[in-house]
């Protein structure tokens, strides 16, 4: 159901394209230029979003990574230095997806025209 109404959505805006092509050539670059700032503010908004939720996933990784190197520890001292070793390699994993969402996020954000 939500893909058609995506997809909907997507013929609507552009059968109501060649609306913004009439008039003379100032109103049609003025109508261009507002869709181009609510299409850059979506992407923003996208992007900030985006990183909520890598933030927030990451940090859920985390507690279980600990959480599992803590209960292992728990039940087999001796094991205590590899664990926190293979621990550290994967927090470290974790937290390098976060950093490519941030790249991301401010990639989008640096290459906006409109600098909203």
């Amino acid at each position: 159901m939500k893909g058609r109404l995506f997809i909907l959505t997507v013929l609507a805006v552009l059968a109501a394209l060649p609306a913004l092509a009439a008039g003379d050539a100032n109103s049609a670059t003025a109508a261009a230029n507002i869709v181009l700032k609510k299409y850059y503010m979506f992407v923003a908004m996208g992007g900030a979003i985006g990183l909520g939720l890598a933030a927030g996933g990451g940090g859920i990784g985390q507690g279980h990574a600990v959480n599992g190197t803590v209960l292992g520890t728990a039940r087999n001292p001796a094991l205590s230095g590899k664990l926190l070793t293979l621990m550290m390699i994967g927090l470290a994993m974790i937290e390098s997806l976060v950093i490519y969402m941030l790249v991301i996020v401010l990639i989008i954000f640096y290459t906006n025209p409109f600098h909203i």
